[in-house]
């Protein structure tokens, strides 16, 4: 029993660490990839096998980092989805803690944009559509409704093969 309790223990404090982590990168300093072509360059340096947790908010937290190739179809999926709904000549919708090599990326849906945009000093009481982090994510409330379009194409995307 007592190696239960130590177990069970471990992986709490393990799972507050991954928490506090994340916190730390989702409330710190993320950098913009502002123009298109940056995107492209951008999608281009993600390494796929690096252990990506994929997470649309308002859907379930992933418990495990994805596949390889199913981080490559959804940054490939998402880039078309932003370019075909964000209407503007720049990007600006995607954040990351480094632009060369990152380990958190937010992504902001551009159906729900309100004012994402903010001094240090307030943080933005928009929150990103999807994530993409080398931690565990941990479950953010959804301020608003997640449309039943997005809803479909990110269980589609999940349940696809890679």
């Amino acid at each position: 029993m007592s190696d239960t309790l130590e177990l069970d223990t471990a992986e709490s404090d393990t799972a507050e660490s991954d928490a506090r982590e994340f916190d730390r990168y989702y409330n710190g300093l993320l950098y913009s990839v502002m123009r298109w072509d940056q995107l492209t360059a951008f999608w281009e340096r993600i390494d796929a096998d690096a252990g990506w947790y994929l997470y649309a908010v308002g859907q379930d937290v992933p418990d495990a980092p994805a596949a390889a190739g199913k981080v490559r179809q959804f940054t490939r999926e998402l880039d078309e989805l932003l370019r075909r709904e964000h209407h503007e000549d720049y990007c600006a919708i995607v954040y990351a803690d480094n632009l060369e090599t990152p380990n958190f990326i937010k992504i902001y849906d551009p159906g729900q944009l309100g004012s994402s945009c903010g001094s240090g000093a307030t943080q933005s009481s928009v929150v990103p559509g999807w994530m993409m982090s080398k931690m565990p994510p941990r479950e953010l409330s959804m301020r608003g409704i997640v449309t039943g379009q997005r809803t479909r194409w990110w269980q589609s995307l999940m349940q696809q093969p890679a």
